[in-house]
């Protein structure tokens, strides 16, 4: 069965009408102040998830060079 995601349920129309009602309910001066939290949250979970591969990795590399030893 195909999955919709959520953008391919919703219309062009309704993705405007959220854009006016959050326009609505926030106001133009705000939704700056929020977009900048939330790619500061976005980049801190970037930043998180490159530090577990990268321990992840590093515990790899020396499971295997202790293994040679």
């Amino acid at each position: 069965m195909i999955q919709p995601t959520l953008l391919g349920v919703l219309g062009t129309n309704e993705i405007v009408i959220i854009l006016v009602i959050v326009l609505l309910l926030f106001g133009g001066k705000k939704i700056p102040e929020l977009m900048r939290g939330l790619g500061k949250g976005v980049r801190e979970f970037n930043d998180a998830k490159t530090n577990v591969k990268k321990e992840i990795e590093e515990s790899a590399n020396d499971v295997k060079n202790s293994i040679k030893e």
